[in-house]
């Protein structure tokens, strides 16, 4: 069997079929096996069984939103704002982050059914070689990132599973304040890489100003994203890390 990694990310939806029709104008998703493909990543989209709440802020360990990269930011976003059923996160447009923060430029918003999304362009020079050689506006999925309210613990929880840190970093300022519509930040910021490699691979956000906000939801609502893992070690039932992020197995529905 393959190494562990991250097959899919499955996201509940009130109505699957119109959340596929959105990803499909929005990005030009195609169709896969119970979800849409972004490239070479897929969204799986499965039925909620409860009703919608109010959205997570960035800074609640419910938020957990999936990072699609864009060669062209000024292209992709004029692009998603002649596709309607979205709203903002950010709150003036794409970010150019400093370079501390890696110089990426970002814009971060929900889908109709409210699940965190961000538009993510590499800048000139530094854009990983898994988005080299891809060609389209809409290039595929990099991360799922999930806030956390403890790095180390949720580190120590996913180097259980193979995962290993690929980056660690500090990231603050007025952009990013203005991207996650949160007032003076100070985000910790770690990569992991599952064993079977990226991507996508995981992304652990930990609030140290404002600082952390529980964000427990049912298992049925569109907020309880799964992240879908296949390979040895994939889990034979839901697992929850510590801070009630999902996880289960590719085979199971």
């Amino acid at each position: 069997m393959s190494a562990l990694r991250i097959a899919a990310i499955r996201l509940l939806c009130p109505d699957p079929a119109a959340t596929a029709a959105f990803y499909a104008a929005a990005f030009g998703a195609a169709a896969a096996p119970h979800g849409v493909a972004l490239g070479a990543q897929t969204i799986e989209l499965a039925p909620a069984s409860e009703p919608p709440g109010a959205p997570a802020p960035s800074e609640s360990t419910g938020f957990q939103h999936c990072a699609i990269v864009v060669p062209d930011m000024d292209r992709a976003y004029a692009h998603l704002r002649g596709v309607a059923g979205w709203t903002p996160i950010s709150r003036a447009g794409p970010e150019r982050l400093p370079a501390a923060s890696g110089s990426v430029t970002a814009f971060k918003f929900r889908d109709p059914d409210g699940h965190p999304l961000e538009l993510l362009a590499f800048p000139s020079g530094a854009v990983p070689p898994a988005w080299r050689e891809r060609s389209g506006l809409f290039l595929g999925i990099d991360h799922t990132a999930i806030t956390v309210a403890d790095t180390e613990r949720a580190v120590a929880f996913y180097a259980g599973l193979g995962f290993e840190v690929a980056s660690r970093g500090l990231n603050r300022g007025p952009e990013q304040a203005r991207m996650d519509a949160v007032d003076d930040p100070v985000v910790e910021v770690t990569g992991l890489t599952p064993p079977g490699g990226a991507p996508p691979h995981l992304e652990l956000l930990r609030y140290r100003a404002p600082g952390p906000i529980a964000g427990p939801c049912a298992d049925g609502s569109p907020l309880a994203t799964r992240i879908v893992l296949a390979g040895t070690g994939a889990p034979a039932a839901m697992l929850r890390d510590p801070d009630g992020h999902r996880l289960v197995r590719a085979a199971d529905r």
